[in-house]
């Protein structure tokens, strides 16, 4: 089993989205976030493999809401 190092999905745009509750950087969840640090490898592969669902569910409405908040 490979318990090689999984690299943390920060992109340094961490801002929270308040209605879905992820970041609107990486897409995941402020105890993932805080948590990440405490997790083994197979959980961090396990939030990974959730953050492209994410994305394709809630990217559109995130960066809308986002892109309307930075015109303010």
């Amino acid at each position: 089993h490979d318990e090689t190092e999984v690299p943390s999905p920060c992109v340094s745009n961490c801002v929270i989205d308040e209605p879905t509750g992820l970041c609107a950087g990486c897409y995941r969840t402020l105890d993932e976030i805080a948590g990440w640090i405490d997790l083994s490898a197979a959980e961090r592969r396990a939030v990974v493999a959730n953050l492209a669902l994410r994305r394709v569910l809630y990217e559109d409405e995130i960066t809308l809401r986002h892109a309307a908040d930075a015109e303010r």
